[in-house]
């Protein structure tokens, strides 16, 4: 067992899995007022997740990526737990797909007829983004 003192326990569960579930030395993840990074025995902190990348810092060092399509942040000292309708690792990210649904959206976009549409293919469009933005982030670190 880690030191629980170095060391704060992370769930990253989305509406169909928990995505990962372990101990990490830090977490950074785009907060809604910005990238935050969380070390074990933050304050205690419940805010949203806009869409982008979950940086795992795992207790033996390696790094887990998760992309997430926005959701709730809930941190205690000894726990962080980001829920996610949607939520991806990094390895499973499918850079095809992803252009494919960005495109379906930047298309339902140019064909959207009232402001709801607009708004919902907006809403894709920027989660499309971000997970692209994601996935390359991931390759890099590869």
């Amino acid at each position: 067992m880690a030191d629980p003192t170095h060391t704060i326990q992370v769930d990253v569960v989305s509406a169909e899995e928990s995505i990962f579930s372990g101990e990490a030395r830090f977490v950074a993840l785009p907060g809604e007022a910005g990238e935050l990074g969380i070390y074990p025995r933050h304050t205690p902190l419940i805010t949203r997740v806009k869409p982008g990348s979950v940086r795992i810092e795992k207790a033996d060092g390696g790094e887990e990526f998760v992309f997430v399509a926005g959701g709730i942040l809930e941190v205690q000292p000894n726990r962080v737990t980001v829920l996610s309708d949607t939520a991806i690792r990094g390895k499973d990210l499918d850079e095809e797909k992803a252009n494919e649904a960005r495109r379906a959206a930047e298309e339902a976009l140019k064909n959207a007829k009232s402001d709801i549409d607009i708004a919902k293919a907006q809403s894709e469009l920027a989660i499309m983004a971000a997970q692209i933005a994601a996935l390359q982030k991931y390759r890099q670190k590869k």
